[in-house]
């Protein structure tokens, strides 16, 4: 997704833009957020209210920036884009909501990522629309209180257990996104696919969906790159054949694993002998940052049902052993309790 920072806000690219779905009805996929979130905006539009607080939380690339452009939409406001590291100092927080529209929506990204101070500049303008904190230090200091315009706080974050408790409780909506079904993926890519106007058949954007790990952000990542292929080694046209040669080019399997998945599971298995290994001693044997792995990769293989997490630390299973052609050693039943925490 690009993006462009000015003045301490994310400004989207037009072409990011065109592939975000505008409204709820055209979401694909998570219905059970949609059905909750159609009534709380139905519900605000007839009371004439801003929406409530809204949180969205999940894997990245499933929708958080997408939702919250939607509400923006459907509520018929204006909506203010940044960041929780973008936003420095309270005065920061301050000028920002100070130039909110009445109902503006005002979406955080990274949310738990925002500076103590900053997060309690939040706390009175979220449930009393009044702004009030501290200028200067010492004998200088002062209280400064503001009215501001009622506005709805949408946040985003992958890591919802790192916002700290204060800031939680004033959201009145949580939602969390899940990966998506196959089904829903291959109506995402081929919605892409035509704004984008790329010329494809059925089985090749059948064949990049399958690949996209469930996330519409990687299907749109893979579809670009597979019509850069289509453009420079075949006719210019998104075929089965093409769209496997292309995904095989850059090392996406299909089930979407890239080189970065197979080096972890084959160091997994080949250099701790499946596990259970340390997370910090993971990372250091494939030369990776430990978050990186923890936010990035181990997601998607948990929900593959490739890897554990146990007391002791990441264990292959059999299902990895199986995918990679491995010949699965079952542990013996001391080894068995050790891993369940007995």
């Amino acid at each position: 997704m690009a993006q462009r920072l000015v003045s301490g806000e994310l400004q989207l690219d037009d072409q990011d833009l065109s592939l975000r779905p505008r409204r709820l009805a055209d979401f694909v996929g998570q219905a059970h957020v949609k059905d909750n979130l159609g009534i709380a905006v139905q519900a605000a539009k007839m009371r004439g209210d801003p929406l409530d607080h809204v949180i969205i939380y999940g894997p990245p690339g499933l929708g958080k920036t997408t939702l919250a452009h939607i509400i923006a939409h459907e509520m018929e406001a204006e909506i203010r884009v940044t960041s929780g590291p973008a936003i420095e100092r309270a005065g920061d927080m301050a000028a920002i909501l100070t130039g909110l529209q009445p109902g503006s929506v005002l979406f955080i990204d990274e949310i738990h990522r925002l500076h103590r101070v900053v997060e309690e500049v939040l706390y009175s303008a979220m449930e009393d629309f009044f702004l009030s904190w501290m200028v200067g230090k010492g004998l200088a200091a002062r209280s400064v209180n503001l009215r501001i315009n009622p506005f709805t706080l949408v946040g985003a974050t992958t890591r919802y257990s790192l916002i700290s408790a204060p800031l939680r409780d004033r959201f009145g909506s949580v939602f969390r996104l899940e990966y998506y079904q196959p089904a829903d993926m291959q109506v995402i890519v081929r919605r892409s696919a035509q704004v984008l106007e790329i010329e494809s058949d059925p089985e090749g954007l059948d064949e990049v969906a399958s690949r996209s790990r469930g996330t519409p952000r990687i299907a749109n990542r893979l579809l670009k790159r597979t019509r850069d292929y289509a453009l420079v080694m075949a006719d210019n046209r998104i075929s089965g054949p093409v769209a496997q040669a292309a995904l095989n080019q850059i090392n996406v399997d299909r089930i979407g694993l890239d080189q970065s998945d197979h080096q972890l599971l084959n160091s997994l298995i080949d250099k701790f002998d499946g596990g259970p290994v340390g997370l910090e001693t993971l990372a250091a044997s494939i030369n990776e940052d430990a978050d990186t792995i923890m936010e990035v990769w181990e997601p998607y293989l948990l929900q593959l049902g490739f890897l554990e997490r146990t007391p002791r630390g990441r264990v292959a299973t059999r299902l990895a052993y199986e995918y990679l052609g491995r010949t699965y050693a079952q542990p013996d039943s001391q080894d068995q309790g050790r891993l369940s925490g007995f």
